[in-house]
């Protein structure tokens, strides 16, 4: 247990960023998740929306400092690419 008030003030506030954290980072990945299954099941429409909507939530992420930036690009890249070949296929 923290013996000063600035180390009580830090774990506390630490939680909430720990909250705040999980969240962009659990909605970035529920989003790509999304994409992916669009992909697996060829659905161009719904897979063309839902990557508008993780490219969105990746953003977020990295404008929090949740995810790197590199990362968040590499991702973005890559569901663009898969959803693409699907048109294209």
């Amino acid at each position: 247990m923290a013996n000063m008030k600035n180390a009580e003030k830090r774990i506390l506030v630490n939680a909430k960023k720990n909250i705040r954290n999980n969240n962009y980072s659990a909605s970035m990945k529920t989003a790509i998740k999304n994409v992916e299954k669009m992909i697996n099941a060829k659905d161009v429409k719904k897979a063309e929306e839902n990557l508008k909507i993780a490219i969105k939530r990746i953003d977020k992420a990295a404008g929090a400092n949740v995810v790197a930036k590199n990362k968040c690009a590499r991702e973005k890249s890559r569901l663009t690419k898969k959803v693409n070949e699907l048109k294209n296929a």
